[in-house]
């Protein structure tokens, strides 16, 4: 087996190619993360926007049945 001499400007290649690599997968890692928390939070949104206004109708029924403006 013949051996390679690797010189310093050599390892530091590898390490920051590693490097760069890692920042890669980390930053597609966050970029779900968010579009995930992004979607939860837009479902959240929506439900409560539902509610609110299912709750203005029946209030509103209410009004008009007691006559109250």
């Amino acid at each position: 087996m013949t051996r390679k001499n690797i010189t310093i400007e050599d390892l530091a290649r590898m390490v920051s190619k590693g490097f760069s690599e890692a920042d890669k997968k980390t930053e597609r890692g966050f970029n779900e993360v968010n579009n995930r928390l992004e979607r939860i939070e837009n479902t959240i949104l929506k439900q409560h926007a539902q509610q609110i206004e299912s709750l203005e109708r029946r209030m509103n029924r209410l009004e008009e049945d007691l006559v109250i403006k």
